[in-house]
């Protein structure tokens, strides 16, 4: 074994004299000798071979199986680079060609783009016509390319004549008529069934805002109900599916997109668009509304709607030019007609968010929960009715049923005890809302105190889920006895449902 490794040092010594040798004069001689190196590497093992014995020959072959790996290698790892720097020149080469070619059609772009401007003035100027963007015809190519959809919206009624012809048996039609008219309609041309205390709900929340949450678990005809709606108003409602990714207010009203220099229009966009232009009641239902954060992508509406003037009622839709929008906006705004009007559906599962109470406040909540049996009624016509002629029905309700000294006395009293039991205060927005609510259920057809039950179950006992109500029995207890004392025993009954539901938990 040591006759091995003797070996292997006289060995190197050699390799490293020799290859020194052959780096100092590999500019002048480099295969001067080499012959003789390598009768020198034969020398060396014939001295030693014969000493190796089997353990030195095992290694001797392992050693040579390296050294050709390690020349192998090598040989590889040059071949690989060479390659490399031979394909990477050729790229540059290339790359700085096609540069050269790109700035070369640039330039010839240019000139014949300044060739093609001068002949068209020329042309212009021989007949008279006008630049482009100067007359009519020139701005409204240039709005259908901004916006293909919205400008088609403006062609479509440039023309055409929106009035609403009212037939004479629809003249001076009632909101109580209108509610027994929607129900046989809906039930004999859509074979949708609703309770009349439900459509008389309906009606009453379409007076009192412009924002309704329709709630409960599938199938009780949460977004027919809306669809029914429009129908019946003899122009369909829009249907716009909520998606889990919305998180702001470009996913509902769309965005300018710099690079095309298209307005992205989204199918809501273009339902508020059209609305601009008609004049019967218009239904957008935002379905499953809750599958994101409806204050996030909302946002917009849910202020706007606050705004005690309805000629503040305007969203920001663009910030383009005004020479390159549809002719409803202005200075890149929409004034959200009062013709128009947002029904969302909600399902309250594990996939969904729980609506806040600031979109509560703003919305009036109706709970779909019962499925009603078919009915025979006859066949009935929908109602041919414009939307101020719809909005002055509630406005002559606040007039002609306004809402008893007596039930302001009676939740004023329910007030202080909701707020000294459960720390939880109506709001000026409530009691609004309440009077309106009242006046226009009462016109529909109802009675006051159902209308007051209503109110007072989706907007005040609404908010106590976020209570801690397993230990707030008695307190809960004496709001149903104060109920019952108030209005008289299972008068109040939606209220008194959800107070028995509150007492079984914990």
């Amino acid at each position: 074994m040591s006759a091995f490794f003797n070996y292997i040092r006289e060995l190197f010594e050699a390799l490293f004299k020799n290859l020194g040798h052959f780096l100092a004069t590999i500019f002048a001689e480099p295969w001067y000798g080499v012959g003789s190196d390598f009768g020198q590497y034969k020398l060396i093992f014939q001295t030693y071979n014969h000493q190796f014995g089997a353990g030195g020959w095992i290694l001797f072959v392992v050693f040579i199986i390296l050294v050709f790996a390690l020349i192998g290698s090598l040989g590889y790892v040059m071949y690989f680079l060479v390659r490399k720097l031979i394909v990477f020149n050729n790229r540059r080469v290339s790359k700085e060609k096609l540069l050269d070619e790109v700035q070369k059609l640039n330039k010839e772009l240019f000139l014949a783009i300044q060739e093609k401007n001068e002949i068209l003035k020329l042309k212009a100027d021989s007949f008279g016509l006008q630049p482009e963007g100067e007359d009519g015809e020139g701005s409204d190519r240039r709005v259908l390319e901004a916006f293909p959809k919205l400008g088609a919206i403006d062609i479509k009624y440039a023309d055409l004549d929106t009035t609403v012809e009212v037939p004479p048996s629809d003249i001076g039609i009632s909101l109580e008529q209108i509610v027994d008219r929607f129900f046989r309609f809906a039930a004999s041309q859509l074979c949708l069934y609703y309770d009349m205390s439900t459509v008389r709900t309906m009606f009453a929340a379409l007076g009192t805002s412009k924002f309704i949450i329709l709630e409960g678990i599938s199938g009780t005809g949460k977004t027919s109900l809306p669809y029914a709606i429009g129908k019946f108003f003899k122009h369909d409602a829009v249907i716009c599916s909520v998606q889990p990714s919305w998180r702001e207010r470009t996913e509902m009203l769309g965005y300018f997109n710099e690079f095309t220099k298209k307005f992205n229009e989204t199918e809501f966009l273009q339902a508020i668009y059209e609305a601009s232009y008609r004049q019967e009641p218009n239904m957008i239902i935002l379905d499953e509304m809750n599958l994101a954060r409806i204050e996030y992508y909302f946002a917009d509406f849910l202020s706007i709607m606050e705004m005690p003037s309805v000629d503040e009622w305007k969203v920001q839709i663009t910030r383009t030019a005004d020479n390159i929008n549809p002719k409803q906006l202005e200075n890149g705004k929409l004034l959200i007609s009062q013709n128009l009007w947002f029904v969302g559906t909600a399902n309250n599962d594990d996939s969904t968010f729980t609506i806040t109470d600031k979109v509560y406040d703003r919305a009036i909540s109706i709970t779909l929960n019962e499925k009603i049996e078919a009915c025979s009624v006859e066949y009935t016509e929908g109602v041919s009715i414009s939307s101020a002629d719809f909005l002055k029905l509630f406005a002559n309700a606040q007039t002609n049923y306004p809402i008893s000294k007596e039930a302001l006395t009676k939740f004023d009293r329910l007030d202080k005890l909701v707020a000294d039991r459960f720390r939880i205060a109506f709001g000026n927005r409530i009691l609004r809302q309440l009077r309106l609510f009242t006046s226009n259920y009462i016109a529909c057809g109802g009675t006051e105190n159902e209308a007051l039950d209503f109110i007072f179950a989706s907007k005040v006992l609404k908010k106590f889920t976020s209570l801690n109500l397993a230990f707030m029995h008695d307190e809960l207890k004496e709001l149903s006895s104060e109920l019952d004392k108030l209005f008289g025993k299972g008068v109040f009954w939606q209220s008194q449902r959800i107070i028995s539901d509150y007492l079984k938990i914990g």
